[in-house]
């Protein structure tokens, strides 16, 4: 029987979230963030800095594109989706130190983390069921 130590341990060494993903861009951590969806999911929108390539692509082109030293952090749209798992087992399949940001791409945006299209950038909004806004000067500059 799986304790709950041996299971959240291995949870959260295979798991992040949009807002660890986020403090750890800014900290300038070393990692690769990748939108497993199709493009036109990518066309609509994207975390800024991600770098697309769908989950059925992975195995032919990350050996190609992404160095295998740098870990690797996938997400798809919503936690309602399974791109990012899939994913994740791709980019597992061939070596890769991967994890999953779970709540994806709808999550980003309900924090109001940076995204963009081909266009520049995309409207910030903070959505209070998912995040604290203390004031406006928070989120200024961020």
């Amino acid at each position: 029987m799986t304790s709950a130590l041996d299971y959240f341990s291995a949870k959260l060494a295979l798991e992040t979230d949009a807002s660890d993903v986020y403090a750890a861009q800014k900290a300038g951590g070393r990692f690769v963030l990748v939108d497993v969806r199709g493009d036109e999911a990518w066309a609509q929108g994207r975390i800024v800095g991600a770098v697309h390539m769908p989950y059925a692509q992975i195995a032919e082109r990350a050996p190609r594109e992404l160095d295998p030293s740098v870990p690797v952090v996938v997400y798809c749209w919503s936690p309602g989706c399974n791109a990012g798992a899939k994913g994740a087992l791709e980019f597992a399949k061939i070596g890769y130190s991967v994890k999953e940001m779970i709540g994806g791409y709808e999550y980003w945006i309900r924090e109001g983390q940076p995204t963009e299209n081909d266009q520049g950038a995309l409207p910030r909004t903070f959505d209070p069921q998912v995040m604290v806004v203390r004031d406006n000067a928070a989120l200024g500059g961020a």
